[in-house]
């Protein structure tokens, strides 16, 4: 109902009823004045325009919700440094600040969907998932090599941060691609400037 009240076809209805009353006012209606209001209204709001549909998300919204999901993993492995594997926890922080960086320019994302949805799966399911799946082990499990494999879990817990490091880099070179691109033609301007005889 509230939603309605700033709606595109209620605004019409009730500009309608106004035009109703004008008429009332002017005198162009006599005591059907109320019939007449009401018959506005509705005609306005039956031919105003339908409200638009937004199927896709608000991607700032988004964007501002994974920050602060990203702060929170990041704060929750940092109070749990003594049981993560030696260098997990600065691995896991750097992932984080590559990601950060990225959802901090949500209009910049917004246009390039593949690394929205690259950045969204390592923010929302990869990183969170390698680091839960290892914090929920046993200490004593998660501190030996299982059997029949040669990597204990926190041997596997540092292969998949450095996997989804490299991931979230190669993502980010996508992302300011752009941006490398327009300093690199700087740079060539800059040397030809200088080797030009009027440089």
């Amino acid at each position: 109902m509230i939603r309605y009240l700033g709606s595109t076809k209620n605004l019409a209805g009730c500009a309608g009823g106004l035009l109703g009353l004008v008429l009332y006012l002017t005198g162009v209606v006599g005591s059907f004045w109320p019939l007449v209001v009401a018959g506005l209204y509705a005609a306005g709001a039956l031919l105003a325009p339908p409200e638009k549909v937004h199927l896709v998300p608000d991607v700032a919204a988004e964007a501002g919700q994974l920050r602060a999901g990203l702060e929170t993993l990041v704060r929750r492995v940092s109070e749990q440094a003594g049981r993560m594997p030696e260098g997990s926890v600065e691995m896991v922080r750097r992932i984080a600040e590559i990601l950060d960086g990225l959802f901090a320019r949500p209009a910049d994302l917004r246009v390039n969907p593949d690394v929205l949805h690259a950045v969204t799966t390592l923010a929302r399911v990869d990183l969170p998932q390698s680091v839960e799946t290892y914090l929920n082990l046993p200490w004593w499990v998660s501190a030996k090599r299982l059997a029949g494999t040669a990597n204990s879990a926190g041997d596997e817990l540092r292969t998949q941060l450095s996997l989804l490091l490299g991931r979230a880099e190669k993502v980010a070179e996508r992302f300011y691609a752009a941006e490398l691109h327009q300093q690199a033609d700087h740079t060539r301007y800059l040397r030809d400037r200088d080797e030009s005889p009027g440089g």
